[in-house]
Formats: C-alpha cells, structure tokens, sequence
C-alpha cells in the first residue's frame, strides 16, 4: 500500500473526501473519519474523536480496556491530547485493500457503540468479560421495564 493507493480507496468509500495524500477526512456512515499516514516510517492511523476525556471514570476505563481486550478486535480505544479515540493501526506498505477497509469499519463501529457494547462488529474474543457484562446489562434493563408494571 502506498498514499496513491490508499487515496484511490478513500475516495471509493467517500468521493467528497478532503486532505491531501498522508492526511485526509471523510465521512463513513455519518461519521467523521482521519486518516494519516507516514510513509518514512511505515505507519497508517485510521482515527475518529469520540469524546474529551475530563469526565471519564475509573469504571469507564476499566470497560474500555475490556472492549480492547475482546470486542474491538483489530480497531482500538485509544488516549491522546485530552481525547477517546477509536484507532486502527497498521504498517503502511503491508496493508491490504481489504485489511484497510476491514480496520475503517471496525473503526467506526466501536465509535458508534461506544458506551453500549462497545464492538467491533465482528466476533468476540472469547475468555474476556464484554459477553457477561453485556448479557448482565440485559437482564438490568428487562427488570427495569418489569418495575414499570
């Protein structure tokens, strides 16, 4: 993969993309995506800002590292400057159409669950704790709908 390539396939998934070869922004169901390159160093970064992280709790950390561990799969939870990121990272000259669009969509799919299930979209890892505490959150919002009888 190199920018010439990538910039062809960003343009496939939104043809009103804006940048320029190494940093560009587009839109992907609704959401605004970055992506950045160094080819100098071998790296690709696909990130979208989900939120500031003044307010994060300790247990909102705990359940990100969760999510990192089995349900985001190849996309991550990421910290930088003051922000939740989701982020997907991958050497440049080894990446392949598909892992490029399979990383976009993991991409935007655990900003878009951010705060539910917090997945990927793809199958879960498993030995984590995301499948209990997602089926426990289940069985919280059933017995809360049953006190509302």
């Amino acid at each position: 993969m190199d920018n010439e390539r990538l910039q062809r396939l960003i343009r496939r998934v939104d043809p009103e993309f804006t940048g320029r070869p190494g940093l560009w922004q587009l839109q992907v169901a609704g959401i605004g995506v970055r992506i950045v390159t160094d080819p100098k160093n071998d790296r690709m970064r696909i990130l979208i800002p989900i939120r500031e992280t003044d307010d994060l709790s300790r247990d909102d950390l705990y359940r990100l590292s969760q999510a990192n561990f089995d349900t985001t799969l190849d996309a991550r939870y990421a910290i930088a400057q003051g922000v939740l990121w989701s982020s997907f990272v991958h050497p440049l000259s080894s990446l392949t159409d598909e892992e490029f669009l399979s990383g976009l969509g993991q991409v935007v799919n655990i900003a878009r669950t951010y705060g539910e299930t917090y997945s990927s979209g793809l199958l879960n890892f498993s030995g984590g704790d995301s499948e209990n505490i997602i089926e426990r959150e289940l069985l919280e919002e059933l017995k809360k709908k049953g006190e509302l009888i």
